[in-house]
């Protein structure tokens, strides 16, 4: 099914987002995981894609395993980074070879060490012209690109921001998926101004759950997401480590619910390749 079908079938579209492991008995693991999982009757899963393409054999190994073993439909993340047309191609006629079915196309960070994205020759530099040559010439792919609701790291405001999501939209894309964020109303600002400014297309908001204090505070430092002082407070105020999970999972929890009952036409869950919490989730929400 195209992922533009997809949503215009289904009351909320649920999807899990996969990270490649660096080594073969993590991606043992991995796929054990996925397995528990499945258990959801996910609608698909991501995977996503290394800096510079540093992932990308298992990023397509995971995908076609994940399909192979399960049935479930896959999108495989690719970046503009450190790739020319030609080795885009390269990587999507094997997608196209491997039974992935959709695309997350994204610009990518810069590599590290470095502070701006600079193209290779021959190359892409924005996640609209990624998008513009799978439309051209992937017809058969659906496409998913990123949303900011709390800007991305390298805009200098929120409406140059919006201005870049609109062009990715405008290129083709079929939905729009989030960085994560930590209260709902932020979600819901994203959203109105997405309207206002003519973009139509499915908005999905991505959930990360809280594993742990220092954890959240390194990922929202890193994509700048804005952590609330109530929840902020309620993990410091928990000295271990499960009560710091248990106070992550709930916060999850009704973020999900939250959006749910607002009527989101989906929910990503970046399950960082484990079950628990994910399992945990959504064995408690209703909506789905």
């Amino acid at each position: 099914m195209s992922l533009k079908s997809l949503f215009a079938s289904k009351k909320c579209v649920v999807s899990f987002e996969l990270f490649p492991p660096k080594s073969d008995a993590g991606v043992a693991d991995l796929m054990k995981t996925v397995g528990e999982l499945a258990v959801h009757q996910p609608d698909f899963f991501t995977c996503t894609y290394g800096a510079g393409g540093s992932t990308r054999d298992r990023t397509m190994h995971i995908a076609a395993g994940v399909k192979r073993e399960h049935g479930i439909p896959v999108a495989s993340h690719l970046t503009c980074v450190g790739s020319t047309r030609e080795q885009l191609r390269d990587y999507l006629n094997a997608a196209r070879e491997n039974g992935v079915d959709y695309i997350v196309a994204l610009r990518g960070d810069p590599p590290k060490g470095e502070t701006t994205f600079k193209p290779v020759d021959g190359g892409l530099s924005y996640a609209n012209e990624l998008v513009e040559m799978l439309r051209a010439e992937y017809h058969e792919f659906g496409i998913a690109v990123a949303g900011y609701p709390e800007v991305h790291q390298e805009a200098p405001n929120a409406d140059v921001d919006l201005v870049n999501l609109k062009r990715k939209v405008d290129a083709g894309a079929d939905v729009v998926v989030t960085q994560l964020f930590y209260d709902n109303d932020d979600f819901f600002r994203f959203r109105d101004r997405c309207v206002s400014a003519g973009i139509s297309i499915p908005i999905v908001p991505g959930i990360l759950p809280v594993l742990g204090l220092a954890q959240v505070q390194r990922i929202a430092s890193l994509c700048k997401a804005r952590l609330p002082d109530e929840f902020v407070e309620k993990l410091t105020g928990q000295s271990e480590e499960a009560g710091q999970f248990a106070v992550g999972v709930e916060h999850a929890r009704k973020q999900v619910q939250g959006l749910l009952d607002a009527g989101v036409p989906g929910i990503h869950l970046y399950v960082l390749n484990k079950s628990t919490a994910t399992n945990q989730i959504l064995q408690s929400v209703h909506g789905i």
